[in-house]
């Protein structure tokens, strides 16, 4: 399916589902309990990727969103939009395209002013045990397993930087509570990646060519039912010899501005990217959610 296929569908979807229709039931989720959007796409935080599904639909429902993201960094943009279904508040099914333009730094790599490299990232994920809201009386957090499949569009420039594919497929685990009485939100993922600079860059490098587990953990904590206030880390594989990379880092606000719309806007801290060093800037996303 295309991406303007995928987005009207979901569109259609949000225009024509009723608030209730016999005994199912579209949305009942409480405020920013089904995250923001990850930069691939999934629910989750800005950098992690969390258990929970996508859409304000609970067990008896069908859901999803749509989302546009900017991430604004001194030397390098990266723009994406993406939308995602949820069913039953266990399956979830995602689409993200990703547009990163180089800028002036296009021009210092070789590459030209402004070359903008793409990637098409397609995403699955199922809960597999827990709910991260109402099982308050357990410790057990919401579990969830997920695949992301990444199409690069460059592949010519990154077997010349050193990267071994420009197709590559990630696998996760990602564990998230929300402990309403001490108002925390925490996500521990585990991901199973070649990816470099989250597959822009291609997959598997002339340093390393095999999965290696990568860490991201989210924390937050609820100031109100509509604003949350949290940091976030991920740690990346180091593949390319030409060009190594760093955890990255960041400082969140998520705000419910309506129970179908919320506003994410945070500081960010992606380290080098091909060599261009301290690449800190602004991550803005909006999305919209049924």
């Amino acid at each position: 399916m295309s991406r303007s296929a995928l987005v009207a569908a979901l569109a259609l979807l949000f225009a024509a589902q009723p608030a209730s229709a016999g005994d199912r039931r579209w949305g009942g989720k409480l405020l920013l309990t089904n995250g923001v959007t990850s930069v691939e796409g999934a629910a989750g935080g800005g950098l992690a990727t969390w258990a929970v599904i996508a859409g304000n639909e609970t067990r008896d429902g069908v859901g999803g969103k749509v989302n546009a993201t900017l991430v604004a960094l001194p030397d390098f943009d990266l723009e994406s939009f993406g939308a995602a279904i949820g069913v039953n508040d266990r399956l979830e099914l995602s689409y993200t395209h990703q547009s990163f333009d180089t800028r002036a730094a296009g021009a210092a790599l070789g590459l030209g002013r402004g070359f903008t490299f793409q990637q098409d990232i397609y995403g699955a994920k199922l809960r597999v045990i827990g709910d991260a809201v109402w099982d308050q009386d357990s410790w057990l957090p919401q579990i969830a397993v997920g695949v992301q499949h990444k199409r690069a569009n460059r592949g010519a420039i990154i077997r010349a930087v050193g990267g071994r594919h420009d197709r590559g497929t990630d696998f996760y685990v990602a564990a998230t509570k929300v402990l309403l009485s001490r108002s925390l939100v925490l996500n521990a993922t585990v991901r199973a990646t070649k990816a470099n600079q989250f597959g822009l860059l291609g997959f598997g490098g002339d340093r390393h060519d095999h999965y290696r587990p990568q860490f991201e953990g989210s924390a937050g904590i609820m100031l109100s039912p509509r604003f949350v206030l949290g940091a976030e880390a991920r740690t990346k594989p180091s593949n390319l010899n030409f060009a190594c990379e760093q955890t990255a880092v960041d400082a969140f606000a998520a705000w419910a501005l309506a129970r179908n719309v919320s506003l994410t806007a945070a500081y960010v801290d992606l380290g080098d990217i091909a060599t261009v060093r301290r690449q800190r800037g602004a991550f803005l996303s909006i999305q919209g959610s049924l």
